[in-house]
């Protein structure tokens, strides 16, 4: 592990908990701040924290966390080993009933929070950008992106980074009947996607560093993902 990326990170954390640029950082409980491998090939990026995110203080977090946790596995990657965030860092609320309820983003807040993002993705160096959700999607690739009609499609992300959507475990958690079998064979041809993708990563590096016979760099192992399917999971 990289100490001066991890010391970069807590830096930007620390400085996002005290942000009150937005109304939502003095309302929220903790800021949400990216967590994992400060080196990791693989940077998956979410809307926003939810209640328990808000309460923990660490993103994906409660069943859709658990869920997105089985997807990595699915590609043999564990949480540990990529980074994962969201492209805000405090919790959107509206009142409503008495009770805080979750809301999306407004662009005054996703424009706030942009410049941590960034940093994020500028200290961590991934190779491959996953985008969960709709939400998401559009921080990188605007407006009009259509998460049933674009996901699944390699995209330039930040700095050209290799950019793919696809759906966000929350959905997926909200599917009855025969949809979600069909929507989950969708993710996990994604979730392959981009298991290939950083294989590829890993081929190349290896084909410049003929002699290293180190272990190869987190999120970027052989997989036996094939002999998996996501409706197993």
């Amino acid at each position: 592990m990289s100490d001066d990326r991890a010391v970069a990170l807590a830096e930007l954390h620390a400085e996002a908990d005290a942000c009150r640029l937005c109304a939502i950082g003095s309302t929220r409980t903790k800021v949400v701040c990216g967590v994992g491998d400060p080196r990791a090939r693989l940077v998956v990026v979410g809307e926003g924290p939810g209640e328990n995110e808000d309460r923990e203080g660490a993103p994906f977090v409660g069943r859709a966390g658990e869920l997105l946790t089985k997807m990595l596995a699915a590609i043999d990657l564990r949480r540990e080993d990529v980074f994962i965030t969201n492209t805000i860092k405090c919790r959107a609320t509206l009142l409503e009933d008495g009770r805080l309820k979750n809301r999306a983003p407004m662009q005054e807040e996703l424009a706030n929070c942009r410049p941590y993002l960034e940093r994020e993705l500028s200290i961590v160096g991934p190779s491959v950008i996953l985008a969960l959700g709709a939400p998401a999607a559009k921080t990188f690739l605007g407006p009009a992106f259509s998460i049933t009609r674009q996901r699944g499609i390699w995209y330039s992300g930040p700095r050209g980074i290799d950019l793919m959507a696809t759906f966000h475990p929350a959905y997926l958690l909200r599917l009855t009947g025969g949809e979600i079998n069909a929507v989950k064979k969708l993710v996990y041809s994604d979730l392959l996607a981009v298991r290939a993708k950083l294989d590829a990563f890993t081929a190349a590096a290896n084909a410049i560093e003929p002699d290293n016979t180190g272990p190869a760099p987190n999120g970027s192992q052989s997989t036996t993902a094939t002999q998996l399917t996501f409706g197993d999971l």
